[in-house]
């Protein structure tokens, strides 16, 4: 027998996210954009409900959630502010891949402070070259004496211009490909780390840019697992990360359309509510239902990995369809909110632009329907 309710204790948290997310966030998302700042107290306050930890044990300071968990966390504060969210996705995935595979010394250093907001670690693979197909990247990792000395170039990567390290992935081996991949913690700070950001169409708060290497040297402590076995912690990762993203995207779209609902309910037309008409209340009703559509495929992964099973596909369609369906609601409620929606008095087109991020970040559409094809038609078939 199937069974779709949430614990007590997962309503009870989700309330409480809810009320935060309407009451501090809510009211300032728009802010952070227009001023281009990183609100790095929030990503403490949030620390302090155990939002930044939920994938951290309880012994390195977090909150030792389940997935399911953690996806209402993301649903939740991206109704507040989408660009929070990343507190909830990146410090999951950051969490695992730490958690998973570091040192007890890196674990110890880092898992605490990431888990109370006091410290912000990004995941560096994408380069120039190299997006889709991370195997492609070329940015090495030499080995000399006891340090490993690292060069290359970072690209398009969340909180480039306020993380304080980064979890960072380079070739050891540049000849063998996807199996020559390590995974370094690397601080911002140290001599040869160079970061320049964007000036993106969405997403500022998150500080997006570009990471430059010169000659930079971490301690062999610093690699993150085995050597060479980078790829395959990242690739597990991000099973975890779509889903994550497909619930903030729809957590974002949600609140759009339940602000919509009530702007149609008191907006009149020819003497009758907007709500009344047919063309306003059918693109309403479409988009709400492809929303919780992609919301409930998005638990059922969150289900899935809890109980160590495959969810590669689930995730990949919840990824693929998550921004798109979102970014076309949002559009929607724009357009039916009228031309203030169109103006920065309202959070419809920050929304827009920020989410329309996410149609590209932890891959692309067509990336992720390779991925469906390869589970569902079989790996002798896989498109190109």
């Amino acid at each position: 027998m199937l069974n779709f309710s949430f614990s007590e204790e997962q309503d009870y948290f989700r309330k409480i996210l809810k009320e935060f997310a309407k009451e501090e966030l809510l009211p300032h998302y728009t802010k952070w954009d227009r001023e281009e700042i990183t609100p790095k107290h929030l990503w403490k306050k949030l620390g302090d409900l155990g939002v930044n930890g939920l994938r951290i044990p309880v012994e390195y300071g977090g909150s030792g959630a389940d997935c399911v968990t953690t996806g209402i966390a993301a649903e939740e504060i991206g109704r507040g502010d989408f660009n929070l969210t990343y507190a909830v996705m990146l410090n999951a995935l950051i969490g695992e891949i730490i958690n998973n595979h570091a040192s007890e010394e890196l674990k110890k250093e880092w898992l605490p402070k990431v888990s109370s907001g006091e410290k912000i670690v990004g995941i560096a693979i994408t380069e120039p070259s190299a997006g889709t197909d991370a195997g492609g990247i070329k940015t090495t990792a030499v080995h000399k004496g006891n340090k490993y000395v690292l060069n290359g170039e970072k690209s398009g990567i969340s909180v480039a211009m306020c993380g304080d390290a980064f979890v960072l992935f380079a070739k050891t081996e540049p000849g063998w490909g996807n199996r020559g991949i390590s995974a370094f913690m690397v601080p911002a700070d140290i001599p040869g780390v160079e970061c320049r950001g964007y000036a993106d169409m969405g997403n500022i708060a998150i500080g997006r840019g570009s990471i430059y290497l010169t000659d930079v040297e971490v301690p062999e402590e610093n690699m993150i697992g085995l050597q060479n076995k980078g790829f395959s912690q990242v690739m597990n990762g991000f099973d975890l990360s779509r889903l994550l993203i497909g619930l903030q995207c729809v957590g974002t779209a949600s609140q759009s359309i339940d602000e919509t609902i009530e702007h149609v309910k008191i907006r009149h037309s020819f003497g009758k509510p907007l709500a009344t008409y047919q063309g306003v209340s059918f693109p309403i009703v479409t988009h709400y239902t492809q929303l919780e559509l992609v919301k409930w495929q998005a638990y059922r992964g969150l289900w899935l990995r809890d109980q160590g099973l495959n969810h590669s596909k689930e995730s990949a369609s919840v990824k693929w369809l998550g921004p798109k369906y979102s970014v076309e609601a949002i559009h929607e409620c724009l357009l039916l909110n009228g031309h203030y929606a169109y103006t920065k008095e309202m959070p419809l087109e920050q929304r827009l632009r920020d989410v329309i991020g996410l149609e590209i970040g932890d891959g692309t559409a067509q990336a992720n329907m390779m991925v469906i094809a390869k589970d569902i038609i079989g790996k002798e078939f896989r498109s190109h």
